[in-house]
C-alpha cells in the first residue's frame, strides 16, 4: 500500500544526486520568489495553488506569473538572489531544457522539463536543475486515490489518449511507476504519436507502445486497466478527432473496467470525456488532482519539506473555488 510519504521520500532524495541543499537555516522564513514562466497563462490556477500551499506552510515565499513568448527573459528571472526556483510551461518546456545545468531522468526521458530547482555543487555554486513533475502529478493521483491500484495495472495495458506534452508525462508515469508495459495510444494524428514512439524508444523506454488507428484494432485489443487523457474539453470536428472518440467510446465499454485520470480541469474539471467514462462504470480521478501533486512536487523540491506538511485537502478547496471564480 502507497502512503503520503512517497512522494517526497523519492524525488526529494533523488534530488540530492545534483548537489547539496541551497537553504540555509533561516530561508524558510525569510522572503523569496517563484514563478511560472509561460505564454499564455492568465488562466492558470498555479499561483492559486502555490499561494495557499506557501500560507499552510507559514513561508513568507511569492509566486507570480511572468507570461510571455520571450525566453531571453528566462535566465535574469531565474537568477535574481531572491528566486529559488521556478515553474515553467507551454510553449517553453522542451526549449529551456537547453538554459539549465543538468536535466533529471524523468525531464530527459520525457523531453520537456516544467521545474527547475536549485542545488549546490561541491565548490559552493547553485546549479539550475531541470525536472518534469507532471509525471509524478499523474502517478500521484492514481496512487493516494487508488492504494492498491498497483495490484491491478502491474503487467496490464493501459491507455493515453493525446499527443502533447501531457501524453508523454502520462506514458511515462505509467511505465516508470505503475507497471503498465503495453500503452495503447490514441490521437488525432498518426504522425503525432510516431514522433513520441520513435522518442521513448531512444530514450531507453523498453516497453510497448501500440498506435491505435481503427474501431477494428481498438475492440481486439485486451481492455486498459488504467485510462489517462490529455486533450482540450472540445467536441470533435476534423475526421482525425472524430475517430480518436470513437475509439475512445470502443476502450471505454469495454467489459473489463478499471481506472481514468482526465487531465483536463479547465474550465471545468468535469468534461465530456470524465462524464462519458464515469457513465461507463469506470473509476474517474478529475484533472486538479495531478495539477495539486504536480504543484506539490515542485514545492517539496524548492522548500525541501515532506509531503505530510502540506495541507492538500485546503489545496484542493483553493483550486476548486479559483476555478469557479473564472
Amino acid at each position: 500500500m502507497v502512503t503520503q510519504n512517497t512522494l517526497p521520500e523519492d524525488i526529494l532524495q533523488a534530488s540530492y544526486a545534483y548537489g547539496s541543499s541551497p537553504l540555509s537555516a533561516t530561508s524558510l522564513s525569510e522572503p523569496r520568489q517563484t514563478f511560472l514562466f509561460g505564454y499564455p497563462i492568465a488562466h492558470s490556477m498555479a499561483p492559486t495553488l502555490h499561494a495557499t500551499l506557501f500560507e499552510g506552510l507559514k513561508v513568507p515565499w511569492t509566486y507570480r506569473l511572468l507570461e510571455t513568448p520571450d525566453t531571453s527573459l528566462f535566465l535574469p528571472a531565474l537568477k535574481d538572489p531572491a528566486c529559488i526556483g521556478c515553474a515553467i510551461t507551454m510553449p517553453h518546456k522542451v526549449a529551456l531544457i537547453s538554459a539549465v545545468d543538468d536535466i533529471t531522468d524523468e525531464g530527459r526521458m520525457i523531453g520537456a522539463i516544467n521545474t527547475v530547482f536549485q542545488r549546490k555543487s561541491s565548490s559552493g555554486k547553485l546549479r539550475y536543475i531541470g525536472t518534469n513533475t507532471d509525471c509524478v502529478g499523474v502517478r500521484e493521483a492514481f496512487l493516494q486515490n487508488f492504494p492498491d491500484i498497483l495490484l491491478e495495472s502491474q503487467g496490464a495495458p493501459g491507455l493515453v489518449i493525446g499527443g502533447g506534452g501531457a501524453c508523454r508525462s502520462a506514458i511515462y508515469a505509467l511505465w516508470k511507476w505503475m507497471g503498465v508495459r503495453k500503452i495503447y495510444l490514441v490521437n488525432r494524428l498518426e504522425e503525432e504519436v510516431d514522433a513520441i514512439i520513435n522518442s521513448f524508444y531512444n530514450s531507453g523506454l523498453n516497453g510497448e507502445l501500440i498506435y491505435v488507428g481503427s474501431v477494428e484494432q481498438a475492440r481486439q485489443l485486451e481492455a486498459p486497466v488504467i485510462i489517462v487523457g490529455t486533450v482540450l474539453d472540445f467536441s470533435p470536428k476534423e475526421p482525425g478527432e472524430i475517430l480518436a472518440r470513437e475509439l475512445m467510446e470502443v476502450f471505454l465499454t469495454k467489459e473489463k473496467k478499471g481506472y481514468v485520470l482526465e487531465m483536463c480541469y479547465h474550465p471545468k474539471p468535469r468534461t465530456a470525456f470524465y462524464e462519458l467514462a464515469e457513465k461507463a462504470g469506470w473509476k474517474v480521478v478529475p484533472g486538479t488532482e495531478p495539477m495539486i501533486y504536480q504543484g506539490v512536487a515542485q514545492q517539496v523540491l524548492w522548500t525541501e519539506t515532506p509531503l505530510k506538511r502540506f495541507d492538500l485537502a485546503e489545496a484542493n478547496r483553493a483550486v476548486k473555488q479559483g476555478l469557479r471564480n473564472h
